[in-house]
């Protein structure tokens, strides 16, 4: 099974299915980089700390890394929103509070849908990946939000060795884990036509769909945007097959 990212989550990841009996292959398909306007992160980083948005949204534990790293300290009067569980835990880990997270659908489109204060007005600070989807942004301005996104990393391509390649090409590799759009890119770009045995497993539905916008199959789609979920679903799948 091929593991798509590295680091705690990759390893996490590669033990949780090693318990489950699975052959985890490690092999970072992305990689992040710092904002290549690091004056405006750091103008919109400096208007947070000085209490002058409303919310702070995260989106993703990258950004809770960004904020971590710049030594950012959350005014009391600023409240924090998270995507997801996965997002939250990050911040708390991190040492910031987490005002809201959407119970539901763990995504953009569902912290729009489930945002606790409709009525309320203010800025809002969206500090994403280069490459974020911009229903958020658009979602929360229409909800009559002053919101100003900014770029707080950049999310990057990293080529796959040969021998990995080789191993997803013949159907060694008889899985790809796709946890995010701009992996389902990645293997796109690097790794397709996968052979047809080879399951691809996604982390939820928005990924779902951005795998098949990038021209892959997608056979199994974790009803929650986590990582338990997504390796449930997968051995559910092997299970009923």
């Amino acid at each position: 099974m091929l593991v798509p990212r590295g680091g705690k989550w990759g390893d996490s990841v590669a033990a949780a299915l090693r318990g489950h009996g699975g052959i985890p292959v490690i092999a970072p398909l992305i990689n992040f980089a710092s904002s290549d306007d690091p004056t405006t992160l750091a103008n919109a980083l400096h208007e947070l700390q000085d209490g002058q948005f409303s919310w702070l949204v995260v989106t993703s534990a990258t950004t809770v890394d960004v904020l971590n790293g710049q030594r950012v300290k959350v005014p009391e009067n600023t409240r924090i929103a998270a995507v997801g569980e996965t997002t939250a835990s990050a911040l708390q880990l991190a040492g910031y509070r987490v005002d809201f997270v959407p119970t539901s659908d763990n995504s953009a489109r569902g912290l729009v849908k489930e945002w606790p204060d409709p009525a309320a007005a203010g800025r809002v600070l969206v500090p994403q990946s280069d490459l974020s989807d911009p229903t958020l942004v658009a979602g929360l301005t229409k909800l009559g939000f002053d919101v100003e996104f900014v770029t707080a990393y950049r999310t990057v391509g990293v080529p796959v060795s040969p021998d990995v390649a080789r191993d997803v090409a013949s159907g060694r590799i008889r899985a790809v884990l796709v946890t995010s759009g701009s992996v389902a890119r990645q293997v796109a770009e690097q790794l397709a036509p996968l052979p047809k045995e080879t399951v691809v497993a996604c982390i939820g539905p928005r990924t779902a769909f951005d795998t098949r916008a990038a021209g892959l199959p997608v056979h199994v789609i974790a009803e929650e945007r986590s990582t338990e979920s997504l390796i449930e679903a997968l051995i559910e799948y092997a299970e009923a097959g």
